[in-house]
């Protein structure tokens, strides 16, 4: 079992094309305040990371944001959550949301989500961290990534239990019951072979 008391979710800082993706921020948002979990996002006011924090403080839950100065600078920072905490660069704004939490969690997004939830992914694959991460895999969304994972894993570049590290789920009731049932992995070494 987990101790729990932030999530960070990683999403896109557009709303996507199907309704399917702000609602599930929307679900997710409520839920994490109604099980009394603190959220970690981007910062900003736009797209899935603005609908996920406004859902959370809407349900009277914590939010921090964590986004760097030249983001600010664009006036894409959200200044109504609970704390907002400016970074200088986007490797400090990964490293302070991944700090602040006990578990990650990736939305549908693009290449910033992409960036931010495989790094994270890595650590975890390397050992440098034992927290749980998942997709929400809204309407299929991460289907294709899916598809990419195994057939890494047959191509002989990822271990098919380093594939598996990563939960999977289209519901955030879900998701968040195996982010709670988490037991710390054992994933050995990352190398298949050497040559």
């Amino acid at each position: 079992m987990t101790d729990l008391k932030r999530i960070c979710v990683f999403c896109g800082s557009n709303t996507g094309s199907r309704p399917a993706y702000r609602q599930a921020a929307l679900q997710l948002g409520a839920l994490l305040a109604k099980q009394g979990l603190g959220l970690v996002y981007g910062g900003g006011n736009v797209g899935l990371m603005g609908v996920l924090a406004n859902a959370v403080l809407e349900a009277g839950g914590e939010v921090i944001g964590v986004i760097p100065q030249s983001l600010v600078d664009k006036e894409l920072a959200h200044h109504g959550v609970t704390q907002l905490r400016v970074t200088e660069s986007m490797h400090e704004r990964k490293q302070t949301m991944f700090d602040l939490s006990d578990g990650v969690m990736a939305l549908p997004g693009g290449f910033g989500t992409l960036d931010e939830f495989f790094e994270i992914v890595t650590w975890l694959q390397l050992g440098y961290h034992a927290k749980p991460v998942g997709m929400l895999n809204v309407e299929g969304f991460w289907d294709p990534m899916l598809v990419t994972f195994a057939h890494a894993v047959g191509e002989g570049f990822l271990r098919k239990e380093h594939s598996q590290m990563v939960m999977v789920e289209a519901a955030p009731e879900k998701l968040l019951e195996r982010f709670m049932e988490y037991s710390q992995p054992q994933p050995g070494k990352k190398w298949i072979n050497h040559r």
